[in-house]
């Protein structure tokens, strides 16, 4: 009986120091801690300015930056970058069979409020008009806009999310595209004071269309047109037309299209659509009507 308990003692504390290392002591007899493992900030992106063809090269740290869900060029560009763009401009100006290819970059989460189908897209427009700025031709720029979705911002800015490219320019028969946007012109129907613009997919696209065509032909210009329906006095109609063709031409230019490629003019009630006895009918003659000359 004795040794029975002996032995059953034995076991009883050995059973138990083992149990209690597993469950409370590491092997050193300090406490364990649950490892907490934090998932770490993406390190903001920065892409430089960079431009190469053949023995041209330039490059800087430095490039145009924007704030997240925006297309407006973002604070005072680098003088690196500006000298860039001198250099650029000297290069194309002795190889005008070259083009500068800018492709903006977006993220799938940015709220795009411009007028073009995709952020990316709108960017390069706004660094085609700074090129344009410094002298270089606009026919000599084409514009991109891509999905890039491993780009991170710092304090809700994006360092340089475009790319460059100088190509051999490709000739192209810009007529089948005026042809397209006079078949089918923008049509906007809104109400006086109205300050945003609801633009379709389809939309976006024929800004971006119309855009391309005044960049490669010289001399194109685009008509904006306010339209009203016959309630009121005539002249007043006329001078409220005139307000929507300005109100469409402030929009166009707040998206990259230079003012003097835009002509603003109003029809006022002469030229309705649909019949004005119904209401119906005089929703549809208040619009404006954006096309090319």
């Amino acid at each position: 009986m004795l040794l029975a308990i002996i032995v059953g003692t034995y076991f009883y504390l050995t059973c138990c120091s083992c149990c209690s290392a597993k469950i409370g002591t590491s092997d050193d007899n300090t406490d364990l801690k649950e490892e907490i493992v934090e998932n770490p900030t993406p390190e903001a992106t920065s892409y430089p300015f960079s431009l190469i063809d053949g023995d041209f090269k330039y490059s800087s740290p430095n490039n145009i930056n924007f704030n997240v869900s925006d297309f407006k060029i973002l604070d005072t560009v680098s003088s690196n970058v500006d000298a860039g763009i001198f250099s650029l401009k000297n290069h194309l100006g002795a190889n005008t069979n070259k083009s500068i290819n800018i492709t903006g970059f977006y993220k799938s989460d940015e709220v795009n409020n411009s007028a073009f189908p995709n952020l990316g897209l709108a960017r390069a427009t706004a660094i085609k008009n700074y090129f344009t700025s410094k002298g270089i031709p606009s026919a000599q720029i084409n514009v991109f806009g891509a999905l890039k979705e491993d780009m991170f911002p710092k304090d809700s800015i994006l360092y340089g999310p475009e790319s460059y490219a100088i190509s051999e320019t490709v000739e192209e028969d810009m007529q089948p595209l005026a042809d397209k946007i006079k078949a089918n012109p923008i049509v906007l129907h809104f109400s006086t004071g109205q300050t945003v613009v609801n633009l379709t997919p389809e939309q976006r696209q024929e800004i971006a269309d119309i855009s391309r065509y005044l960049d490669k032909v010289a001399g194109a210009t685009c008509n904006v047109i306010g339209h009203t329906d016959n309630v009121g006095d005539r002249t007043n109609n006329i001078a409220l037309g005139q307000e929507r063709a300005d109100f469409g031409k402030n929009y166009l230019i707040e998206n990259g299209i230079p003012s003097a490629k835009i002509n603003a003019t109003s029809k006022g009630p002469n030229v309705p659509i649909a019949d004005n006895a119904t209401e119906e009918g005089r929703a549809e003659n208040r619009r404006t009507v954006i096309t090319l000359n």
